[in-house]
C-alpha cells in the first residue's frame, strides 16, 4: 500500500507540473502578443513609432550620442504630449519611409517632407502644414561667376539631397539641358562636401538646411540668387488614418496657439 501510495504521489505530482508549465506557455504568448504592432502602449499611453532621416538639420539631424534630434522631433513629441501619445523614434533612408510607413513598420514620418507633393499626396496622408521653406542655390564663398539659377551652365554639374524638392528641380534643369549632371546623394554633409571639394559647381536646397550648414562650416559657402520656389513640410501618416491625423493636426493647432511651436522653431533656428 505504501509503494502504490508514492506513486499515486509521484504522479500527482508530474500532473502540477505539466499544468504550470502550460499556464506559463500561455501567459508568454499572451504577453508576445500584446506586444505586436508599429504602435504599442506604454502603461496607459500609445507609442507612436516615428521614421527619419536624420541628415537634414535643423529639422531631423543627431546629437554627439547620435541621439535623433531636431525640429522635427521636438514638435512631434510636443503634439503627443499634448494629445496623450508618446513616439520613439527609427533612422531610416529617405527613400525607405513613405514604404516602411506603407507597409505599417512606422506609424508617422516626420522628415522635413514636402506635403505638396502630389505622388506623395496619392501614398500618404499629410498633416497640415508646419513649415514652409524655399530653394536657393549655394555656391562656395569663392565663387563669383554664379550669382543665381541663370548663371549655371550646360558644363555644370549641380548636386541635390536624396528625397529633396531640390532634387527634383536639379533633375529638371538637367531634363532641360541647361547643366550637365544632375548629382543627387544621400546625406547634407555628402552634398555639401562635393560641393566644397569642387566636384559640382553648386547645390540648391532649402534654405535652413543650407543656412543650419553654414553655421557650422563658416567661411565654405554662400547662398546667392532668389528663392527658386516655396514648399510646405508636413507629417505623414499611412492613407486613411484619420484619427492619427486628426491628432496630429489638433495637437499641432494647440502648440501653435500655446506658443510652444515659436519656442521651438527660434531654439532650432538660433543654435
Amino acid at each position: 500500500m505504501l509503494f502504490r501510495s508514492e506513486k499515486y504521489v509521484e504522479g500527482e505530482l508530474k500532473m502540477k507540473k505539466s499544468i504550470m508549465a502550460v499556464l506559463l506557455v500561455m501567459v508568454l504568448a499572451f504577453s508576445l502578443s500584446a506586444c505586436g504592432g508599429s504602435d504599442k502602449e506604454s502603461g496607459d499611453t500609445v507609442v507612436y513609432k516615428v521614421g527619419t532621416e536624420p541628415t537634414f538639420p535643423p529639422f531631423d539631424t543627431t546629437d554627439d550620442e547620435q541621439n535623433i534630434v531636431g525640429l522635427d522631433m521636438d514638435l512631434i513629441k510636443a503634439i503627443g504630449e499634448d494629445q496623450g501619445f508618446d513616439v520613439e523614434f527609427e533612422n531610416l533612408s529617405f527613400d525607405g519611409l513613405v514604404p516602411a510607413l506603407k507597409a505599417g513598420n512606422i506609424d508617422i514620418v516626420a522628415a522635413g517632407m514636402n506635403k505638396d507633393d502630389p505622388e506623395r499626396q496619392k501614398e500618404v496622408d499629410f498633416s497640415d502644414a508646419y513649415y514652409e521653406s524655399q530653394l536657393y542655390v549655394a555656391v562656395t564663398v569663392d565663387n563669383d561667376t554664379i550669382k543665381s539659377i541663370d548663371d549655371l551652365t550646360s558644363d555644370m554639374k549641380v548636386a541635390a539631397q536624396t528625397g529633396t524638392t531640390g532634387a527634383e528641380k536639379v533633375k529638371e534643369l538637367k531634363e532641360e539641358g541647361k547643366i550637365k549632371e544632375a548629382v543627387i546623394l544621400d546625406g547634407l554633409d555628402t552634398v555639401m562636401m562635393q560641393l566644397i571639394n569642387g566636384d559640382v559647381a553648386a547645390v540648391i536646397n532649402d534654405k535652413p538646411v543650407t543656412e543650419a550648414y553654414m553655421k557650422k562650416q563658416t567661411d565654405k559657402i554662400k547662398m546667392v540668387g532668389d528663392a527658386l520656389n516655396a514648399e510646405n513640410y508636413g507629417f505623414a501618416v499611412q492613407k486613411g488614418n484619420d484619427e492619427l491625423l486628426e491628432k496630429i493636426n489638433a495637437g499641432l493647432k494647440n502648440i501653435k496657439e500655446d506658443g510652444t511651436f515659436d519656442e521651438l522653431v527660434d531654439e532650432w533656428f538660433n543654435k
